[in-house]
């Protein structure tokens, strides 16, 4: 017995000797790639030494002599810190995941290959003018020396996915930049999807109940359109279930209702205590780890410029200089139609025009798949645009027989001149001279919210489509391409574009809310982001006669859902204090403890309190309730609250209360049944996910920020070191925007909020703050991985200086570029 004993416990001390071996073996391997942020190298392609300087955050600091040289830095620590994901982005935007994935990403590669987005890259570089190109050029070339150095001294292959995945890194190009753009241009798109939407509800319901469930935006609007009258004669697949399948963690395609938001908002000098302007904007996308933002402080020759950046482009996309400060908000102009094109039945490669048949622009495209053979694509393009397959966005379910689907979008084009206008606002002086240089931006559309130092403003930059006023569905519904009405005629001048400059209230701002009320086709869209955010901000704005720093910093923090505190006195109405008592343990009882805190709760969306939770579920299970009767398995793809909805059922606004009546029972229920039996679905998935005790109960517990490592996350054991899962408040319409995910077991986790924060305030610039979602390493074992997500959990914020004095005396390291 003793022998067995002596050999086992050797055996296990072999084998922790050989893990603690080999995990100090991953660790070193891992490690070699951590950066050295004080170091010097002698590099090509700059004309002088090039300083960055990174603070106690990781913030790096770029200083030289000559503007190229600058970018030729940001280059530099893009990839030092965020090597991995700039990659991923490019082979995202190339059609190239499948060459490191395998199988599972052959779909997004085909999609984005229809869609050419990289092709329309490479011939953009063209277009760019001569001062966009150098620092296009100057960028890749510091993007490159940096990959020289990891291959010439062995520092880890610059990441450690690349020790799981194939290390083989193509040099960078300026058009690589553009891709970038292009691809954050498809992440903020979502008219498609709505168009398919509504098309495949107008095949179910009369208009007027469409209209119900997918409301306008307040302000004039049009009817509800018939999608089968629109194709009459045409063979429609009415009850066609969903084509697309569940979400790729490496899609960049949003889901529908998670295409974008964002905050931004201005004060002017009269409007300001200390009397300088005040500007504040945290644009949202989906979360990650690392955040797909990286702050980081240009001096360029027109001044310092500091803010959040995407690695991969030479820009500051939200910032400020000394003179100005700029915020992005998402326009949600309707930048997108979907044309459907009618096939020749007698010729397959020929489609109907106006002027006849014609034939299809082919091409093909090889996608090469990790330890698969490859696949050859047949690629195919009408006047109007690409034809998509129908297996994506569901457009299957909307196509008729011999009919293919083409998508017209204002992306799509290589005359893109977004870089430029970019790299101009950086050295624009004053807001006039943002708006002009803006004038360059294509895609895709931004509010841009723009103070200096005496004044405020508002303009929507980028393309928008000019449309035919006899359009048949003015781009709300698939429309058929081969008559000239539905085809675009070009794009409306920047000028028509919406503009606020200087306005009499002295307040700015904008939350994806409706921007501006004119008529088709002179309109922006139908489709907004959000009715709801804007009410709560105009509240706060209008509070307050003066506004500080500290205000603004309250308005994007702020938690209280003016949602919930508009629906609950409608669906809760005749269910308050109107049940007779209950004995503990019964579902009456629980129904009454529930509704009894719901009638203290002012609205806040904390994460400690249950009132919340409870709202959120009993505002889902209410919604599935009223539209899963009338619309069957369409009613999965509703997977977020629509608020103009249930207010229009409860407030029975042009009879659409007969929603609350179930179609398949005998008896006619009431809205206050329905929202009653809907409480109690809600209670019963409550207790069995968190137990019986309500008090015990939190908000944050399910309304977890997933920021997840976009390739590893999934991969067990080595999920819990990328992952970073934080406790949040807000949720999906709340300024302190939370978007859940509504899907899977786990409905209500923040998937997309603001991944970047910053407050200006022009009266003391030096007191500006920022503050992004995670950390500035992309590096799971750097201390810059996930350090400034801990401030951005709790509201706070890291100061946002262009003092140079300031930067060298809180350096944590400087890294010398000198020229060879």
């Amino acid at each position: 017995m003793g022998l067995v004993f002596k050999w086992s416990l050797r055996l296990f001390l072999l084998l922790a000797l050989l893990a603690g071996l080999a995990l100090a073996g991953v660790y070193y391997l891992a490690s070699r790639s951590l950066v050295d942020y004080n170091a010097d190298y002698t590099v090509p392609a700059i004309s002088g030494p090039v300083e960055i300087i990174r603070n106690n955050s990781g913030v790096p600091h770029i200083f030289a002599e000559d503007d190229n040289d600058v970018y030729y830095g940001l280059g530099f620590a893009h990839a030092q810190d965020r090597l991995w994901q700039m990659t991923m982005l490019r082979r995202t935007a190339q059609g190239r995941l499948s060459e490191q994935f395998g199988e599972r990403t052959v779909k997004v590669d085909k999609l984005i290959r229809r869609l050419d987005l990289y092709g329309h890259a490479q011939r953009a570089v063209a277009f760019q003018d001569d001062r966009t190109r150098a620092a296009l050029d100057a960028y890749a070339a510091g993007v490159n020396a940096w990959l020289r150095i990891v291959n010439r001294d062995a520092l880890g292959r610059g990441a450690p996915e690349f020790f799981l995945f194939s290390p083989q890194i193509a040099p960078w190009q300026p058009a690589d930049s553009i891709a970038v753009i292009k691809l954050m241009g498809l992440q903020l798109s979502g008219h498609l999807e709505e168009e398919v939407i509504r098309a495949r509800t107008s095949l179910l319901l009369e208009p007027e109940r469409v209209r119900d469930l997918l409301p306008d935006a307040p302000g004039t609007g049009i009817a509800a359109l018939d999608y089968a009258a629109l194709l009459e004669g045409l063979d429609l697949p009415r009850y066609a279930a969903n084509t697309s399948g569940p979400k790729n963690p490496l899609s960049p395609f949003p889901e529908r209702g998670l295409a974008g938001a964002s905050n931004a908002f201005a004060a002017a000098p009269e409007r300001s205590a200390a009397g300088g302007t005040l500007l504040a904007n945290d644009p949202h996308l989906g979360l990650s780890a690392p955040s797909i933002w990286y702050l980081a402080r240009l001096d360029l020759s027109t001044g310092g410029v500091i803010g959040g950046t995407i690695p991969g482009m030479p820009v500051i996309l939200t910032g400020r200089s000394d003179k100005v400060g700029w915020g992005l908000t998402t326009a949600y102009v309707d930048d997108q139609d979907v044309l459907i094109e009618k096939v020749n039945p007698d010729n397959p490669d020929e489609y109907l025009t106006p002027d006849g048949y014609k034939p299809f622009r082919k091409g093909q495209s090889i996608i090469k798949i990790k330890d698969a053979p490859s696949q050859t694509i047949n690629l195919r393009w009408t006047d109007n645009g690409p034809v998509l397959p129908e297996d994506h966005y569901n457009l299957g379910t909307i196509t008729p027989l011999n009919h293919e689907a083409a998508l017209s979008w204002t992306l799509l084009t290589d005359q893109d001149t977004s870089m430029q206008a970019g790299l101009q606002i950086m050295r624009a002086g004053s807001a006039a001279e943002v708006i002009a240089a803006a004038a360059d931006y294509v895609a895709p559309a931004q509010n841009l919210t723009i103070v200096d130092q005496e004044s405020i403003a508002l303009k929507t930059i980028g393309h928008v489509p000019r449309r035919n006023p006899a359009h048949q569905s003015r781009g709300r519904i698939p429309s058929p391409g081969w008559l000239e009405q539905n085809r675009w005629l070009g794009v409306m001048p920047y000028a028509s574009n919406p503009e606020f400059t200087r306005p009499s209230g002295g307040i700015l701002g904008n939350t994806n809310n409706k921007v501006i009320d004119r008529p088709f086709p002179n309109h922006i869209s139908y489709h907004y982001g959000d009715t709801q955010r804007v009410q709560r901000w105009r509240r706060l704005m209008l509070n307050r006669e003066v506004h500080t720093r500290d205000s603004f910093v309250e308005a994007q923090l702020d938690t209280v859902s003016f949602t919930a505190r508009s629906l609950l006195p409608l669906i809760a109405a005749d269910l308050w204090y109107t049940d007779e008592a209950a004995p503990d343990g019964t579902p009456e009882r629980q129904r009454q403890r529930a509704l009894a805190l719901m009638a203290e709760w002012n609205g806040e969306m904390s994460e400690h309190l249950p009132e919340p939770l409870i709202y959120a579920a009993w505002l889902r299970a209410l919604q599935t309730r009223l539209i899963r009767d009338e619309i069957g398995t369409l009613e999965s793809e509703f997977t977020h609250v629509e608020p103009l909805f249930i207010e229009r059922v409860f407030r029975d606004v042009e009879g659409a209360a007969v929603w609350c009546d179930v179609l398949q029972s005998a008896p006619v229920e009431t809205c206050t049944d329905i929202s009653r039996y809907a409480l109690d679905d809600a209670l019963v998935w409550l207790e069995e996910k968190y137990g019986r005790n309500i008090e015990s109960w939190r908000w944050g517990d399910a309304h977890e920020a997933t920021h997840d490592h976009q390739v590893l996350g999934s991969i067990p054991l080595l999920s819990a070191f990328v992952n970073i899962r934080q406790s949040t408040s807000g949720g999906d319409n709340t300024l302190l925007r939370g978007r859940t995910s509504g899907k899977g077991p786990d409905p209500f986790q923040n998937v997309h909020a603001a991944g970047y924060r910053g407050v200006y305030d022009f009266a003391d610039p030096d007191s500006s703050l920022f503050v992004m979602a995670t950390g500035q390493s992309g590096h799971p074992l750097s201390r810059h991985y996930d350090d400034l997500g801990v401030l951005w959990r709790r509201g706070e914020y890291i100061p946002m200086s262009l003092d140079p004095e300031l930067a060298r005396a809180g350096a944590e390291g400087t890294i010398t570029l000198v020229p060879e």
